[in-house]
């Protein structure tokens, strides 16, 4: 006998989800309405008459938003590669390899999340500058290579694989490196493609070190050149050509989310290892 679900349920949910995407929803009508169209509402309108594509012109010809977009993938792709090793090398070792005072290292390691972020930020801008590195991507890149989250996460997860395979292939001779990259990167790749996909949307929306680190147009991100488009774009008051920026940047990650959407909340859900 089938279980009833409380149609309640579906009403909150359905009205919940109205609510959260109703914002992005104005965000894109607004994009492609004139700036004439918008000024004349007296009343907003949900739709639009007589959309345009000018506001989108405008989000790439005031301001170098191409660059800022270029930049922003060079250093996403850069910070979650070099992320992705140090953090993958530093799980297996919490995880996997035997030496004195393992558990105590990854505690204290572990206790640098009780540290808010901000913090570290004059440090690590102190240091940065010491190191003549502003206005480089070298200096936007540093600061991000490491997060101890996602070691405690993939450490976790490297930790259910069961002791029996490292041992059988430590038998046939395979090394450290290859057990790694044959054995553990396979069963655990759903939380290793979740950790990849965190670290890009947590590049891409990157405002406070590059805003700090960076004053030369050459090397703004698309989160610090949105403030760029207001003050010296087309102005505080265009806000239909300041949405369509808005869309624009905000795209890529829609379009990663919806992709990968089923592998994201498989690597976040996976408590253990498949049999």
């Amino acid at each position: 006998m089938k279980k009833q679900t409380n149609p309640l349920i579906y009403i909150f949910l359905t009205l919940w989800g109205i609510l959260v995407l109703f914002p992005f929803y104005w965000m894109v009508m607004t994009a492609f309405k004139s700036y004439s169209a918008y000024n004349a509402e007296f009343i907003p309108q949900l739709f639009v008459s007589d959309p345009t594509w000018e506001n989108f012109t405008q989000a790439f010809t005031a301001v170098p938003l191409g660059t800022y977009f270029a930049n922003t993938v060079i250093f996403t792709l850069i910070t979650t590669a070099v992320m992705l090793l140090v953090t993958v090398l530093a799980a297996f070792g919490f995880s996997r390899l035997r030496f004195p005072g393992r558990d105590l290292a990854f505690t204290v390691f572990l206790a640098l999340m009780m540290v808010p972020s901000e913090l570290v930020v004059i440090t690590n801008f102190v240091t940065v500058s010491s190191l003549d590195l502003r206005n480089t991507f070298l200096g936007l890149i540093l600061p991000s290579v490491t997060s101890v989250f996602y070691i405690y996460l993939l450490r976790e997860n490297f930790s259910q694989v069961p002791d029996e395979l490292y041992y059988a292939a430590k038998v046939d001779g395979t090394s450290d490196l290859k057990y790694l990259w044959k054995v553990m990167l396979p069963i655990c790749r759903p939380t290793v493609i979740t950790v990849t996909i965190l670290k890009v949307i947590e590049c891409w929306n990157s405002y406070v070190w590059p805003r700090l680190i960076t004053d030369d147009q050459a090397y703004f991100l698309v989160s610090n050149g949105i403030q760029e488009i207001r003050e010296n774009g087309f102005g505080r008051d265009n806000i239909p050509a300041m949405m369509a920026s808005v869309v624009v940047i905000s795209l890529p990650l829609i379009v990663l989310f919806l992709i990968f959407r089923k592998k994201i909340m498989a690597g976040v859900a996976r408590g253990g290892t498949k049999g």
